[in-house]
């Protein structure tokens, strides 16, 4: 995806909160980790990901989202070790927000992977509104259970270990250099394993 098409089609900003609806159009950087950081999916060698079958099986159903799930699209991806990194952008065409007025505020929290900053808010709709009754239809918790779901029945049909982490780590992207930073991120992940955070201590 180009910077131009997410510069013009995805200009909502924020992190996750009680009153955002994750069904909401947007450009989500989503982190999962195996259960105590185990190395399930592979191993780096030579600075390059080797994926193991749960590796496979991860990867290949996550290219395989936007097949199951309607007005999902996919930006970069990669499986490490004991964790994914990945893009997922809604494009709900029928369902923008207008956030020509808004204020801005500073929001945190421990449940995402936060970029620390002043951003805009968008104005919240009312309770009861269309918006909020969509919660938990096509949103990104729904997407990543079945994601996770779907790894491990598979994973556990062929006889192969594995288990995730409860959690996941996910982050609004809010402009379009944050994007591509992440983007950045995410690509050279590999290359950069030995000083990964999500690297466990003993590995």
């Amino acid at each position: 995806m180009s910077q131009g098409k997410f510069q013009n089609r995805y200009r909502i900003s924020s992190i996750r909160a009680q009153w955002w609806d994750y069904g909401w159009n947007g450009a989500y950087f989503i982190t999962i980790c195996t259960k105590d950081r185990e190395h399930y999916f592979g191993e780096i060698q030579n600075n390059k990901m080797v994926l193991s079958e749960v590796g496979i099986i991860a990867d290949i159903l996550w290219h395989q989202i936007p097949i199951h799930h309607k007005n999902v699209e996919l930006g970069d991806f990669v499986v490490m070790p004991n964790h994914i990194h990945g893009i997922l952008i809604i494009d709900k065409q029928s369902d923008n927000i207008d956030v020509d007025n808004v204020e801005t505020g500073q929001v945190e929290t421990g449940h995402a992977l936060s970029l620390p900053s002043s951003l805009p808010l968008p104005l919240l709709p009312k309770p009861g509104s269309q918006r909020f009754q969509n919660i938990g239809k096509n949103t990104i918790s729904s997407i990543i259970g079945s994601y996770k779901s779907a790894v491990t029945k598979h994973a556990n049909r062929l006889g192969y270990p594995h288990q995730w982490q409860k959690l996941f780590y996910d982050n609004i992207i809010r402009n379009n250099n944050d994007y591509q930073r992440i983007s950045d991120y995410i690509v050279s992940n590999p290359v950069n394993w030995a000083k990964d955070k999500f690297k466990r201590a003993d590995k």
